[in-house]
C-alpha cells in the first residue's frame, strides 16, 4: 500500500419498460481475467452484461441482485440471468447524469419487502433528486404500492449533479445524498435543498432530532450542507457513522464524515479549481467550515463506496473501497480511525460506477458503459 503524506431529453415511464421474462445475457465481450494487487492476484469474473450504464446494486437475502440502469430500468440478476425490466418503477428524467440511480433495501426487507429507489424526477423546467419506495412482488418482477417519500426542492434546469446515494443508518434513518445541480451558491442556502445531505425516516417524515428542525430559514430534512456532488455513501461498520465522498471541480475530490448541521464549504472553498482555471480558496482559509478526511488531486471521480468486512480478502478488512470513474478501478483506503494511512489503486481498466460487498465476501462492481457489466472480484481460486 502506498503511504500518504497529506495530500435531447428522455422521460421514461415505467409502462414503457415492461415484459418480465428472465433471459440469460452473455457478458458484453468480457472474459475472466486476473489483476495484480498489493495482497496478491485477484480474479475479475463477469457476472452479467448488457446493462446500459448500471448505477445502483442491492443484494436480496437469497443472494439475487437488484440493479438499476440509468436509462430508467430496474432488473433482477439471478446467477447469470438478467430479468426484463421490473414493472412499477417511477418515471425518470433520463438526461445527462440523471435517470434511475441508486437502489437500497429496507432494513426489515425480509418482513416487508420494501425497496427504495433514488432517481432524477422530471418536473418544472428540469428535475430534482427524489426517493420512492415500493413493495417487491413475490415473483420479483414488479414494485407495488410505489410512493414518493422525498423530493429535493426546488426543481431546476440542467442535467448534472444529482448525487443520489442511499444509506440506512443503524437506527433505521435513511440518508439521501444530493448535488449542487451545477448551480453553485444554493449549496450554502439552507432554504434550498440543492447541495445537501438529507436524513429522513423510512416513511419520508422528518426525524425530530435533525439539526435544522424548527428553523424557519432551513429545510428540516437537511443533515449537512455545502456539498458539490455526493455519489458515495456508506455506514461505518463499527461506529455507525455516515461516510461520503463527493466530486470536486478540477481536482479536489473529497472523502468526508458528515456531521449534523456542519457546512462542508462548497462553493466557498475547495482543493480543486473551477473548470475555467480560476482558483478556489483552499479549505484551510476557512477554519469555520468542516474539513475533509481526505482529498484527491488529480481527481479520481469517485462513485460508490463500501466498507469491506468480509473474509475473502482478510487484508482488506476495515478498508474503504471506492469506485473510480476517471481512475478506472477501485481505490482502496486503509484507515486509522478517521485518518487515511494508505491508498492502493486497483486498476480494472474500466469506469467503475459502484462497488459493493456481496454476501459471499466477494467484491462486486458496476462498469459505467453503454454495455455495462457486473464484475465479481475474488482471490484467485475462490
Amino acid at each position: 500500500m502506498r503511504y500518504l503524506s497529506l495530500g435531447r431529453v428522455f422521460i421514461v415511464p415505467a409502462v414503457a419498460l415492461l415484459a418480465a421474462v428472465a433471459v440469460a445475457v452473455e457478458p458484453a465481450g468480457s472474459a475472466a481475467r486476473t489483476v495484480a494487487t498489493e495482497d496478491g492476484p485477484v480474479r475479475v469474473q463477469p457476472v452479467v452484461g448488457g446493462l446500459e450504464h448500471p448505477w445502483g446494486l442491492a443484494f436480496l437475502p437469497d443472494r439475487r441482485m437488484l440493479v438499476t440502469e440509468r436509462a430508467g430500468r430496474l432488473r433482477l440478476v439471478d446467477g447469470d440471468a438478467l430479468s426484463a425490466p421490473l414493472k412499477g418503477v417511477p418515471e425518470v428524467l433520463a438526461r445527462g447524469q440523471g435517470g434511475l440511480l441508486d437502489v437500497a433495501l429496507d432494513p426489515a426487507f425480509a418482513e416487508n419487502r420494501l425497496v427504495y429507489l433514488c432517481y432524477a424526477e422530471p418536473g418544472g423546467d428540469g428535475g430534482s433528486t427524489a426517493v420512492a419506495k415500493g413493495t417487491l412482488s413475490a415473483a420479483a418482477d414488479a414494485l407495488g404500492d410505489v410512493q414518493v417519500i422525498f423530493r429535493q426542492a426546488p426543481k431546476v434546469s440542467g442535467a448534472a449533479h444529482f448525487g443520489c446515494r442511499l444509506a440506512f443508518a443503524p437506527d433505521g434513518k435513511l440518508f439521501v445524498t444530493s448535488g449542487d445541480r451545477f448551480k453553485f451558491d444554493p449549496a450554502q442556502d439552507l432554504k434550498s435543498g440543492i447541495g445537501k445531505i438529507f436524513r429522513i425516516n423510512r416513511d419520508g417524515s422528518v426525524p425530530a432530532d435533525n439539526p435544522f428542525v424548527g428553523r424557519s430559514d432551513a429545510q428540516p430534512e437537511i443533515w449537512s450542507y455545502g456539498h458539490r456532488n455526493v455519489q458515495g455513501a456508506a455506514i461505518h461498520p463499527t461506529t455507525g457513522a455516515l461516510w461520503t465522498h463527493e466530486f470536486g471541480p478540477r481536482g479536489g475530490d473529497e472523502l468526508n464524515v458528515p456531521e449534523a448541521g456542519r457546512n462542508y464549504g462548497w462553493p466557498l472553498v475547495s482543493w480543486g479549481r473551477h473548470y475555467s482555471g480560476v482558483d478556489i480558496p483552499d479549505p484551510p482559509s476557512r477554519p469555520d467550515l468542516a474539513g475533509s478526511v481526505h482529498s484527491w488531486d488529480p481527481a479520481i471521480s469517485p462513485s460508490g463506496m463500501t466498507f469491506y468486512t468480509g473474509d475473502l480478502f482478510p487484508a482488506w478488512r476495515g478498508n474503504v473501497l471506492i469506485g473510480g470513474l476517471t481512475s478506472g478501478g477501485i481505490v482502496r483506503l486503509d484507515l486509522d480511525g478517521q485518518r487515511v494511512t494508505g491508498e492502493e489503486r486497483i486498476d480494472l481498466g474500466e469506469r467503475i460506477r459502484n462497488v459493493r460487498q456481496g454476501p459471499d465476501g466477494a467484491v462486486y462492481v458496476l462498469t459505467d458503459q453503454p454495455e455495462g457489466e457486473i464484475l465479481r472480484l475474488s482471490p484467485v481460486g475462490r
